[in-house]
């Protein structure tokens, strides 16, 4: 009997096998377990709003936020004096829409809710998809959930931290003649999430790349040979994410090289294994 067949026969024992309308159920309680989740970190983050604000969200715009304080130590710690030293120039941001106030408290509430959220997500999807795997793909899944919940949370924290400290000091700093730069809370919040949320989503690369290379779709050659192709997507995508800022485009690019280089070494480790299933199934 072919190997692939006593797998599937031992799964079908092991596992109850489920009718459409029993995976479309299942799925949908997957889903309401996941935005309950959500909405638990949402209201908990609405009830303290004004800390979270003051706290998180409007604390890049601080002199005294802890990139600013960093980059001034280094660059002292180089003995360049001041030279790397950097604040954004103050500025006020305004709410001008009826609501703004509480409609941006309720967005942002939700948005940290999700991202407190997102590890629990995770379990979700691998509960749901774990099922129809076969024990040698859960084994080498087995992390799903922590190596995923850690490249986001970590691209998140990049972009918080990093991305989102210079794009401020660029776009507060741009001025035209005869105009004052005052933005708005909803301009503020958009951006912010733009230089994070992103962030946390490009550094899930390796994990992309994986799953991809498991499936034959991707291979570590593939990548080596369009090494300068992805350069060149690296950079339009940092453009995108980031202001037109040289600076700013070269840190989220950097990363982003250095994943994908990361990615290339997953990719091959994975065609090995593969190649070594498929000489141990051909013996």
């Amino acid at each position: 009997m072919p190997l692939d067949q006593v797998d599937v026969d031992k799964l079908g024992t092991e596992e109850k096998e489920m009718s459409f309308l029993e995976h479309l159920e299942e799925l949908r309680w997957h889903i309401v377990r996941s935005i309950v989740a959500i909405l638990i970190g949402a209201i908990g983050l609405f009830v303290v709003h004004k800390w979270f604000f003051e706290a998180v969200m409007m604390a890049p715009t601080e002199a005294d936020f802890f990139s600013y304080q960093a980059l001034c130590r280094f660059s002292n710690f180089l003995g360049m004096g001041d030279s790397f030293c950097m604040v954004p120039p103050p500025f006020e941001v305004i709410a001008v829409g009826f609501g703004e106030t509480f409609i941006t408290a309720v967005k942002v509430s939700i948005f940290g809710g999700f991202i407190i959220a997102f590890p629990y997500l995770l379990f979700e999807v691998w509960r749901f998809i774990k099922p129809g795997l076969y024990k040698e793909e859960q084994k080498a899944s087995r992390g799903f959930v922590f190596v995923c919940s850690t490249l986001f949370l970590t691209g998140v924290l990049f972009g918080y931290f990093v991305i989102a400290p210079f794009a401020i000091k660029f776009l507060t700093g741009f001025n035209l003649p005869g105009v004052v730069n005052k933005p708005t809370l909803s301009s503020y919040i958009s951006y912010l999430i733009m230089f994070t949320a992103p962030a946390g989503l490009t550094f899930e690369l390796p994990v992309v790349v994986f799953f991809l290379a498991k499936v034959g779709l991707v291979t570590a050659e593939s990548m080596k040979k369009y090494r300068r192709h992805a350069i060149v997507a690296i950079l339009i995508g940092a453009s995108i994410i980031t202001p037109p800022d040289v600076v700013t485009q070269f840190l989220i690019g950097v990363p982003l090289y250095f994943l994908y280089e990361i990615s290339i070494v997953i990719a091959r480790r994975v065609q090995k294994n593969n190649a070594k299933k498929e000489s141990q199934i051909a013996a």
